[in-house]
């Protein structure tokens, strides 16, 4: 049995960048011959829930897209020698090494079936040589010299053979005490390229691997590198590919046990189209068999057998072979602790190999249509990027029917499946007069678009002959994520057009044929000045939180739809800004002096007009003093009459004798025809509680006391402030920007509802004559002027 006591402090955190003293040569254990099988006992200690995953899956061909990965039950890990050891090559990297054994443990306890193909005992084997010797050549020169100074000392070249001799007893001890404490247990297995050169071998491997398996137990393979012989070159048999390293025996032995997926873990990020830390290496998210001559192979690993070029030779047999493969870094600090899991849940990690080629262009390769197709849609002239969204507007009341048709095929089969709610059904739902809403806004863009672009902001006469300009420009490439609204497609497109701005759109499945329709037209408008490219929709199985990950390629992500997915986007994003609101909390402040007439109505058509949306009333504040009167007695008959759902907030709870359910959280978007009404004791009282609890969206007082209206208008730090005026006015299109692309709750670049101007960025002009800067030191002849100039007039027609 495997003595556990001395591991259990060191290894419970797998995280913990670990002495070797703290592991090797710290116990006994380490130090014993290697057995096969350890003992499976103490089931308590695993600190990895067990998760039963429904997995099925008959081998044969191999995945065809990342998200389908998730279904794999039989996995082959390989460990390259970059992964395992050190930056010095004389040891292990604990650390990442236990990660990696968390991970394995991770998906062998969801029920699935883990193979570790790992390298390291040449290291380790090196790291105790070597300390062997130190120890032996101290002693031996202090008997020599009498003293106890030590002299530097030679280390010998250590032969490959004796190294991997010395570290494969102490290596697997390693694994065996790190999968313990997940309640696991390993087996080692020894092989070289003999082994599989013998059929009787073969079966017998076969036959041992899946007994192993069949008990739960993760089997851990290398090369027997201790007697294998030196590779030969092109030793591959006919069909076959030869055990010259860990990765040729990762793939051999995944096609002969038919395992589903294949992770290749190196020190690079997976497979780019020319050496990686070239000027213009980029990584190969999907690489297809036959791609080889678009690939410039750069040197091999700092350590172990292979470099790249084998690893793909190694990829492409065992796709060939059935079993999908994915090559990634399992060395990066930020992603070696999730890696793996990563890869079998479907992210975008490494490069995957797949036998199948999609109809159309990849997502990078969209994202960068969309970026030249964004420039050239800057060059043109006003008029004619006005010119292209009059004529999607026209397309979008020519080709009603048609939108229709594929919005109530949407519609259909949403209410079959029955998953979505009835909120997101309406926001799904187009309509004739939705549509001619939607191209009466479209106009009203191409009417204000004529000045947006290339505006000149400021001028400045720096020095004489010297000019400064601050321009408008686009933001460059815009990525909308929406759900259930297919309106917001040629709404967003309309404003990019406008704005001079490449657009990537990813719509929600639930809206697939809609948004197919709409893109159609909006490339067809775009096709009369030949920038077809500059608006993308997203339609392969891209996951969102992948797309928030490119950002060399994406400027701005703006989601639309549920504050749950903002949050998600939010979350995702990496280095690129995220415009818009998580949540819509919107108050009506009901104040004393405040008119019953107005109140009705304006309180009404806040939460019942459309209760859906972002911009609708959630929480209704009361002051005191109109408690039990005429006017509080009114605003309750009318929510009854609405059928709203009425939940007390504490203060008002205190009032009733029987009050309604009171409320979980002052902090809550309902989106559907329910809200909070709470008491406040001053319109002051007001201005603190929605600080505090609201999203800072759309916050509106009602009262005839213009003094009031104005400290709550000045006060209140939202983006957007009403008096007397409904909060559903909050919207581009109320606003007269046309449209918008969302509402943005942020204090820095666009505040409130998005427009044209929120999707542009500015860039400085200088014009000078043979200027230089040393002209205008103390002993120079220029001087700084620092003039304001008069600005171009602008064009309002």
């Amino acid at each position: 049995m495997l003595c556990r006591t001395a591991l259990l402090p060191s290894l419970r955190s797998p995280g913990r960048f670990w002495r070797q003293s703290d592991v090797a040569g710290s116990h006994p254990c380490f130090l014993a011959p290697n057995l096969v099988l350890r003992n499976k006992s103490a089931r308590g200690w695993s600190n990895i829930p067990f998760i039963t995953v429904p997995l099925s899956r008959t081998h044969g061909k191999s995945f065809a897209h990342r998200s389908e990965l998730k279904h794999a039950k039989r996995i082959v890990v390989k460990l390259g020698s970059a992964v395992v050891t050190r930056g010095d090559e004389c040891g292990l990297a604990l650390g990442r090494l236990a990660s990696i054994v968390e991970q394995v443990s991770m998906l062998q306890n969801q029920g699935r079936e883990m193979m570790i193909v790992t390298s390291g005992a040449v290291a380790f084997g090196k790291q105790r040589l070597r300390h062997e010797i130190l120890l032996s050549q101290s002693v031996r020169q202090a008997l020599h010299s009498g003293q106890n100074q030590l002299k530097d000392m030679a280390i010998p070249m250590l032969e490959a053979r004796a190294c991997a001799a010395a570290g494969q007893s102490g290596l697997m001890a390693l694994y065996e005490a790190m999968f313990t404490q997940y309640s696991i247990c390993a087996a080692q297995i020894l092989v070289t390229n003999l082994d599989f050169h013998d059929e009787q071998k073969r079966r017998n491997l076969n036959g041992t691997l899946h007994e192993l398996l069949r008990m739960n137990i993760v089997p851990i393979i290398n090369t027997n590198d201790a007697v294998v012989p030196p590779p030969e070159p092109n030793s591959d048999l006919q069909g076959m590919i030869s055990v010259k390293d860990n990765d040729s025996l990762a793939a051999r032995l995944a096609v002969e046990m038919k395992t589903d997926l294949l992770i290749v873990l190196s020190d690079v990020e997976g497979l780019f189209d020319s050496p990686p830390g070239s000027d213009d290496a980029k990584l190969i998210d999907i690489f297809y068999p036959g791609d080889q001559q678009s690939v410039t192979f750069g040197t091999k690993s700092r350590v172990g057998m292979g470099g790249m070029e084998a690893k793909v030779k190694a990829a492409l047999w065992a796709l060939q072979g059935g079993t999908s493969v994915v090559i990634a870094n399992g060395t990066h600090p930020k992603i070696s602790g999730h890696v793996i899991t990563d890869i079998v849940e479907g992210k975008k990690v490494g490069t995957f190999f797949s036998e199948v080629k999609p109809a159309g262009p990849t997502v990078e390769q969209q994202a960068e249509m969309a970026r030249t197709g964004g420039r050239s849609l800057a060059a043109l002239q006003p008029e004619q990027r006005a010119e292209i969204i009059y004529h999607l507007a026209d397309l979008l009341t020519d080709q009603r029917e048609e939108i229709l048709q594929a919005n109530k095929k949407d519609l259909e089969e949403a209410e079959n499946k029955g998953r979505l709610a009835l909120p997101l059904l309406k926001r799904l739902a187009l309509s004739t007069s939705k549509l001619n809403s939607l191209a009466i806004g479209l106009r009203q863009i191409a009417a204000s678009s004529h000045d947006s672009v290339g505006r000149v902001l400021r001028r400045t006469l720096i020095a004489k002959d010297l000019e400064l300009e601050q321009v408008t420009v686009p933001i460059g490439v815009l990525l909308v994520i929406f759900e259930s609204r297919p309106d917001c497609l040629p709404q967003v497109s309309a404003l990019a057009i406008a704005s001079g701005n490449g657009l990537l759109l990813k719509g929600g499945k639930e809206a697939s044929h809609s948004n197919q329709i709409l893109h159609l037209l909006t490339q067809e408008a775009l096709s009369i000045h030949g920038v077809k490219d500059a608006v993308q929709l997203v339609n392969t199985r891209e996951e969102v939180e992948d797309l928030c990950r490119l950002d060399k390629l994406i400027d701005l992500i703006i989601p639309r739809g549920s504050s749950q997915l903002v949050r998600d986007i939010q979350k995702a994003a990496k280095g690129i800004p995220v415009m818009g609101h998580s949540e819509g909390i919107c108050h009506v402040y009901v104040d004393l002096e405040a008119s019953v007439e107005k109140v009705t109505r304006i309180v009404r058509d806040s939460k019942c007009e459309y209760p859906a949306a972002c911009n609708a009333l959630e929480t209704l504040l009361i002051h005191r003093d109109l408690l039990r009167t005429p006017i509080f007695d009114q605003i309750i008959d009318m929510l009854r009459v609405e059928q709203v759902k009425i939940h007390a907030g504490p203060k008002f709870a205190s009032y009733l004798t029987f009050s309604p359910s009171e409320v979980k959280s002052l902090r809550t978007e309902y989106g559907d025809l329910e809200c909070c009404i709470e008491v406040v004791d001053s319109v002051q009282d007001a201005i603190e509680h929605i600080h505090k609890y609201g999203s800072s969206h759309t916050d509106v007082i009602i009262t005839e006391n213009e003094k009031t209206a104005e400290m709550f208008l000045q006060h209140l730090d939202s983006a957007c402030v009403f008096w007397n005026a409904s909060t559903r006015f909050s919207d581009g299109y109320r606003f007269g920007l046309g449209a918008e692309v969302g509402i943005s709750t942020s204090r820095i670049h666009a505040r409130g509802p998005v427009g044209i101007e929120g999707l542009l960025t500015t860039k400085w002009l200088l014009r000078g004559e043979n200027h230089i800067v040393s002209d205008f030191s103390e002993q120079g002849s220029m001087k700084y002027l620092h003039e304001n100039l008069p600005l171009p007039q602008r064009n309002t027609n």
